[in-house]
């Protein structure tokens, strides 16, 4: 049902229209109740609709389409993917539909995508709902995300649906209406490349490059030069993660993007005491995906995209498995720039600290701060005052102060600046227990301490009165912390 509801901007089927082979025709389900829990007013207005409509019961339906508008062709994507390892030939939008692409009055397209809308063709055994805690925790993350600068899909509103959904018991049931700069995954290209239809492929690394890395059409081999491009922007998506902490939890190639925004917060957390093996994920048993892991997973699922390119690297096999070889010979050290780069920023140092200076610091602290089971956000931010000349509470947040005493003493050497590292270092993180406790009281029908934290974090670098308790570690009676994905 197609519907006109006061907006300023006009749906496109850009995906469906020149990918029909991943797109199939589809419909959410109707929502016996629907009511806006949370909006994203800045995003709505970036986006050029008018918050005010979508606020009202007719812009409410749109959210979770039951109102289709002008232009827009609701669509399953199918891909396939690497799910912890193992692959599927198809796995595609289970419980999500692509409504179509807009233009943002900054003139760049963007897709709106629904998660929750209900069972798909692509659904298996899943009832293609979704909960209202996982979609909330999705909106506050991903815009925590975006508050400090990382590459992200955006939350524009999550909308209870009315419907209980089964899980270890009824909860009531949400739909999260997403935006991105495009949903195209690793799994996308594994998908034409399993089918075996070079032609698909072929037009998929177009619209791939047309949406996101223009520059490679202007290459004398422009798939290659698309490769290197995805490669270079998941390298510095990654680093960007372990930066701060950031354990992603679920990185099946059918969760990257081509893009290089982070998607997907199902079991996500930030890290609390440095551990370079934390694991967060209730599903992932062999740590597969734990924080130190993530940056040869990201190569792995590299490998796998290259391998979904080769008919399109080269027309002989050999020399298409060499470019890509080569290629992806670049990640490490890419990633390695990004992380070293990011490192001595988070220490204060000069961008042209050599690295054979920098790098026994960073390692020497890292290794301190896991000996210590020291948190990691609280410790980085009170460097800033260690760096100002009152290490009091950096110093305290270990039981052996001296060993900190002896790495300090080589760090200030260096006249760190404290003002670069408040610039980096956030002061407000998505802790576990603050997310938990929000969503808890939001499933219970308490929004306030859910819409408090995310004020909070919308402005992550600046450090403000009456706000301890949200840059404060976990409680220890916090205890083992999990993460479900919500399905």
């Amino acid at each position: 049902m197609s519907t006109a509801i006061p907006l300023t901007l006009s749906f496109d089927g850009r995906f469906a229209r020149e990918l029909e082979e991943l797109a199939v025709p589809w419909q959410a389900e109707e929502a016996p109740d629907p009511q806006l829990l949370i909006l994203n007013e800045p995003l709505a207005s970036e986006l050029g609709l008018d918050p005010s409509s979508l606020r009202t019961p007719e812009g409410t339906l749109l959210l979770i389409g039951n109102r289709v508008p002008e232009g827009a062709t609701p669509v399953a994507q199918a891909y396939a993917g690497h799910q912890f390892g193992g692959y599927s030939p198809l796995l595609g939008d289970g419980r999500a539909l692509l409504l179509g692409e807009v233009t943002d009055i900054h003139g760049q397209l963007r897709d709106i995508h629904l998660k929750g809308s209900g069972r798909t063709p692509f659904a298996r055994a899943g009832d293609g709902l979704a909960v209202v805690g996982p979609m909330l925790r999705e909106y506050l993350v991903s815009e925590a995300m975006h508050a400090m600068g990382i590459p992200t899909t955006r939350s524009l509103a999550v909308v209870a649906t009315g419907r209980p959904v089964r899980r270890e018991t009824m909860l009531p049931g949400a739909v999260l209406t997403r935006v991105a700069s495009s949903h195209l995954r690793v799994g996308s290209f594994q998908f034409a490349r399993v089918n075996g239809d070079t032609d698909l492929l072929r037009r998929l690394a177009d619209h791939a490059i047309r949406r996101h890395y223009p520059d490679a059409a202007l290459a004398d081999k422009p798939y290659l030069a698309f490769f290197d491009a995805v490669i270079a922007a998941q390298a510095s998506l990654v680093a960007q993660w372990m930066l701060v902490g950031f354990v992603h939890g679920v990185m099946n190639t059918d969760n990257m993007t081509i893009s290089g925004e982070t998607i997907d917060y199902g079991p996500c957390a930030f890290m609390d005491v440095f551990d370079p093996g934390s694991v967060y994920s209730s599903i992932d048993e062999g740590g597969r995906y734990a924080y130190a892991n993530q940056p040869p997973i990201a190569e792995w699922n590299l490998t796998r995209l290259a391998e979904a390119l080769l008919p399109l690297l080269h027309d002989d096999q050999d020399q298409a498995v060499a470019l890509a070889v080569e290629s992806l010979g670049a990640f490490r050290a890419q990633y390695s720039g990004a992380w070293s780069a990011g490192m001595k920023s988070k220490l204060g140092l000069r961008a042209d600290t050599h690295d054979d200076v920098a790098s026994p610091l960073v390692d020497g602290l890292l290794g301190l701060l896991q000996e210590g089971k020291v948190d990691y956000a609280s410790f980085f931010r009170s460097l800033g005052s260690a760096a100002r000349g009152t290490p009091e509470n950096a110093r305290a947040m270990f039981a052996d102060p001296e060993a900190f005493d002896a790495w300090a003493a080589r760090w200030k050497a260096l006249a760190p600046n404290a003002d670069l590292m408040d610039r980096v270092n956030p002061v407000y993180i998505p802790r576990n227990h603050l997310v938990e406790e929000a969503l808890e009281a939001a499933i219970a029908g308490d929004l306030d301490p859910f819409n408090r934290l995310l004020a909070v974090l919308a402005d992550p670098y600046t450090q403000r009165h009456g706000l301890e308790r949200y840059a404060g570690p976990a409680p220890e009676d916090f205890g083992n912390y999990r993460t479900f994905c919500g399905t």
